[in-house]
């Protein structure tokens, strides 16, 4: 392909690393998910913890980016951001979201689709009291999605909200905080040779938390 035509329909790649079999999947797909998140974080890929957030808007239209995965047990998995933010009012609309984590190194994709709901006031606050100060007032002074007209007004509004904390520490403010998703489908993906690749979907069977596993075509 000459360099800078847009055209990359040669662009190739064999997935041969590993396989997925049945008979080695977990009964439970957090567990799974534990053991692959641990992999990835082990090679030391970089932004293991990355994630893409897919939400939907009032008009029906989707929108996607880039968030880190900070706490995941059998409640769900946590993200924290500003609540105003346009993924927060999306999710405040519908809050039908999905998550894809695609480790490129392990040649692997992890997919969770669920219904997401905030964190509770005490996990928020836990969280914003671990984060370093400084990302501390970046997240209290930006009004985040919202058309700003430099980046020297955003650096001068941290700068007042960082002198007028001096005296009195920064606390969480109300519209920064965290969001959890409660999973009802997974799909774990291995890429395999010749678009051969193994796809397994775990799907809720009801409220029990039965869960029923299916080999997805690739």
């Amino acid at each position: 392909m000459t360099a800078n035509t847009g055209d990359l329909r040669d662009e190739r790649k064999d997935y041969t690393l590993s396989e997925l079999r049945r008979d080695s999947l977990q009964s439970d797909p957090l567990m799974m998910f534990t053991e692959w998140m641990n992999t990835a974080r082990e090679a030391n890929i970089i932004d293991a913890t990355a994630m893409t957030l897919a939400t939907v808007g009032a008009s029906g239209a989707p929108s996607a980016r880039i968030v880190l995965l900070k706490q995941f047990t059998d409640k769900g998995y946590y993200w924290y951001t500003n609540y105003d933010s346009r993924k927060g009012a999306e999710l405040a609309g519908n809050p039908h979201a999905a998550l894809v984590f695609y480790w490129r190194e392990l040649e692997r994709q992890v997919r969770i689709e669920g219904v997401v709901s905030k964190a509770t006031a005490e996990e928020s606050d836990e969280y914003f009291n671990k984060r370093p100060v400084e990302s501390r007032y970046s997240a209290a002074a930006s009004p985040q999605s919202q058309i700003i007209e430099s980046q020297h007004w955003l650096t001068e509004k941290t700068n007042v909200l960082r002198e007028s904390s001096a005296k009195t520490p920064l606390t969480r403010p109300d519209y920064w905080g965290g969001f959890r998703l409660s999973p009802s489908v997974y799909e774990f993906w291995q890429g395999r040779p010749s678009r051969q690749h193994d796809r397994f979907r775990f799907s809720r069977t009801d409220s029990s938390n039965q869960w029923e596993v299916d080999r997805l075509a690739p």
